[in-house]
């Protein structure tokens, strides 16, 4: 037998010189061993690695990124399961596609149990505060299914980077100062605090947001295992609230409901009477305005947004700024131009002489259109028809407010208003008449100063930005 000694459970560069060595010199997986710290030995083992007399051969990412997980697993064949991959690997350059594989498939089973107990520390970790000679600290005592702490720690640092903490673990501790993240030794419970006088808060807030008619013991227990319950605070109220819910259940149902909001509710029924619009509501203010655009179903935009974003100014603003579309934030927040190219409209609003107050900003369309890419939403440009069919809120806001001067920005805007497509290169900067006596320019949307890709063109189009802004105060 020949034997591998490793400084610690998860010393994983330790078992890849030695797993290398190994292979390298033909040593078998059967007769191979890994061994950790001071151990002790086998009669027969042997420390020192025979001569090289296998070539050398490379392996996939894969393998090595599996590897780095399946040594957090507490199995003790660990280190046997990924050397016998390893083994394997010269033969088979192929094996870890192969996921019907059975070491494939138990090196990926441990991987998933370690990615869990990484995601359950994360949910359950639950700090206490104490003082010590620096002031405030947040100390928290855990049991990790497996030896995740040095994978998981690093959350804990970007979700609490102004805290100063420590996590405590059988297997080791983790030490935040503000500034660096430490590795401590093992720790025993009675290290940390047994409760501290947040906790009463915190027992009250998460029983009065327990609901007993949503509850499914068996589905709360595979996501909060009870092996953590003892180290939860909140745990010890779980049995009581189990115990009550059918109670709570039966007084929440008898509970009469609220009286909705009538206005409203006359509102929508008027909006919603048949997926159009009655031909006889007219809003008689902006605030009966926004509401009634959350009923708007003209078009399929309301599907994927989170609400409909009416414009924002003063009644009897003499300047009405339209853009194209809600954005990411604006959809968020249910305000226009309150992001990025918000901020560009506003500065630039500013050096042309223009008081944002004094402005009725709005978009052509009212709803954000989007499509996913990875955890972002992306804007995408609106239909002819969505921008038709969102020219009734548009309208009504124009007949409302009364602008003298429209700044349409981008082409999407001057469509939703002129009712035709424009080429804002050709028609840029004219004033052009409208029927209710009110003046219309064209100029080019904030966003577009944020694509462009060097500072002397943004430079340049920002100027001739506000260029258009100072022409608009001029008419006004």
């Amino acid at each position: 037998m020949k034997a591998a000694v490793l400084s610690h459970e998860t010393d994983f560069d330790g078992w890849r010189r030695a797993a290398r060595g190994f292979r390298q010199a033909g040593v078998a997986p059967g007769d191979a061993v890994f061994r950790v710290g001071d151990a002790g030995g086998g009669l027969f083992d042997d420390a020192l690695p025979p001569s090289a007399v296998e070539p050398v051969f490379g392996v996939p990412k894969a393998f090595v990124d599996l590897a780095g997980e399946v040594i957090l697993h507490r199995s003790i064949d660990r280190f046997d399961l990924m050397y016998r991959l390893l083994w394997r690997l010269r033969d088979e350059p192929d094996l870890m596609k192969v996921v019907t594989d059975i070491d494939v498939a138990d090196a990926l089973e441990r991987a998933k149990n370690v990615s869990r107990a990484s995601h359950k520390m994360k949910a359950f970790v639950r700090f206490r505060q104490v003082e010590d000679h620096d002031g405030e600290r947040w100390v928290a005592w855990f049991e990790p299914a497996h030896r995740v702490l040095e994978k998981t720690a690093p959350f804990f640092v970007r979700r609490y980077t102004s805290m100063r903490w420590s996590i405590l673990t059988p297997d080791g501790s983790a030490f935040w100062d503000g500034d660096a993240l430490t590795a401590g030794p093992p720790a025993t419970r009675d290290m940390a605090p047994a409760e501290d006088e947040i906790e009463e808060f915190w027992k009250t807030y998460y029983a009065s947001t327990f609901n007993p008619a949503r509850l499914k013991t068996k589905t709360m227990q595979g996501e909060m295992p009870k092996r953590y319950w003892k180290n939860l605070p909140e745990a010890a109220l779980i049995p009581e609230l189990v115990a009550q819910s059918a109670v709570r259940t039966d007084a929440m149902v008898a509970t009469p409901a609220a009286q909705p909001n009538q206005r409203l509710a006359k509102t929508l029924s008027r909006m919603n009477r048949d997926h159009s619009f009655d031909e006889g509501f007219v809003p008689s203010t902006l605030e009966e305005l926004g509401q009634a655009v959350q009923a708007c179903r003209r078009c399929p935009l309301w599907r994927h947004a989170t609400q409909g974003v009416c414009g924002e100014g003063p009644r009897q603003a003499r300047l009405m700024i339209v853009g194209e579309q809600p954005g990411d934030q604006e959809d968020l927040a249910g305000r226009p131009f309150v992001g990025p190219a918000g901020g560009v409209l506003d500065a630039a609003l500013a050096e042309a002489g223009i008081d944002r107050d004094d402005v009725f900003v709005t978009n052509a369309v009212k709803h954000f259109k989007h499509e996913p890419r990875g955890k972002r939403r992306i804007h995408k440009t609106p239909l002819v028809s969505e921008v038709s069919a969102c020219r009734w809120w548009l309208d009504a806001e124009r007949r409302l407010v009364k602008p003298k001067v429209i700044l349409t920005m981008g082409a999407t805007a001057a469509l939703g208003v002129l009712n035709r497509k424009v080429t804002v290169t050709k028609e840029r900067g004219e004033a052009i008449a409208q029927p209710d006596g009110a003046k219309m320019l064209l100029t080019v949307h904030p966003s577009y100063l944020l694509r462009l890709p060097d500072e002397a063109s943004r430079a340049s189009e920002r100027g001739r930005f506000i260029d258009d802004l100072r022409r608009v105060r001029r008419l006004l």
